[in-house]
């Protein structure tokens, strides 16, 4: 391996850990990244599909020396795609369906669904760079338990996008935030994101990837008397390359703020876990 290719992995790896203290209750969709720019405009000419299983280890809370067990498994599907892009950026959906099983009532108990819906429109300054506004929706809710209310929020912000390549590493970071301009039973008032992705192949159908995702959420401290939230995630893990899309298989830890909607209270687990992706 070059001297440029080793140098750049600790440091990446480092960049990751630190989010361990920085991601939401609803932060493991698929990372956006991005897109380089089609010669003419384009008609859906991009779409990425992402289905992920992960296993829940050691659940505790502060406030509690059990383990919880309404947190056992937790897995997303959903999908994302550019309706037109037009050569100096894209309009571009994304959606999220996130599951998050317990064993309280059986073995496999779902007892949360929660929604991610999303609308962006970009700009590319260049192939490795691109900005974007974003409005940004989350719902969640509780499965086979009475809830009559609404937990929810709507995000208006801004992204940015930039990759970096050194000798077959790449490095994509996004970085997010926004106000809050609507919320149900939440307390949030501004959010912000960063997610790391490293990729480093080792032959054409095997790489390794490392991927940190961390969120900082400022509060309205009158609703519930309490400061600004931050959690984080990160995982490391082996990607296996098909002709129709890639598996992932990794662990990590992760530090997940409100992990239940109606508790306001952070859960801390390990995982491990699998992913489908179609790229």
């Amino acid at each position: 391996m070059p001297a440029a290719d080793r140098s750049i992995i600790p440091s990446i790896l480092g960049a990751c850990l630190v989010l361990i203290v920085t991601a939401g209750p609803v932060a493991a969709q698929q990372q956006p990244i991005v897109s380089p720019a089609p010669a003419v405009p384009e008609f859906l000419p991009r779409f990425d599909f992402h289905i992920s299983v992960d296993r829940l280890m050691r659940s505790l809370t502060p406030q509690q020396k059990l383990v919880d067990q309404r947190f056992s498994w937790d897995s997303h599907y959903g999908g994302s795609f550019d309706l037109v892009d037009y050569v100096v950026g894209r309009a571009t959906v994304t959606a999220d369906y996130q599951v998050v099983m317990g064993n309280e009532y059986r073995p496999f108990d779902p007892n949360q669904g929660n929604y991610i819906l999303e609308a962006s429109l970009s700009g590319r300054s260049s192939d490795t760079t691109e900005g974007a506004v974003i409005f940004h929706h989350v719902s969640r809710h509780i499965s086979d338990r009475p809830k009559a209310f609404a937990v929810a929020w709507n995000l208006l912000g801004g992204r940015l996008l930039h990759r970096v390549e050194a000798g077959g590493t790449t490095l994509d970071v996004a970085l997010e935030g926004g106000r809050v301009v609507q919320r149900s039973y939440v307390d949030y008032l501004w959010l912000g994101e960063v997610n790391l992705l490293v990729r480093r192949p080792l032959r054409s159908q095997v790489g390794l990837f490392a991927h940190g995702t961390g969120q900082l959420f400022a509060v309205d401290k009158i609703v519930v008397l309490r400061g600004t939230q931050a959690g984080g995630r990160i995982e490391a893990g082996i990607r296996l390359n098909g002709r129709g899309g890639a598996m992932e298989i990794f662990a990590g830890y992760e530090k997940r703020v409100d992990a239940h909607p109606l508790d306001r209270l952070q859960q801390r687990w390990g995982v491990a876990g699998l992913r489908l992706l179609s790229r």
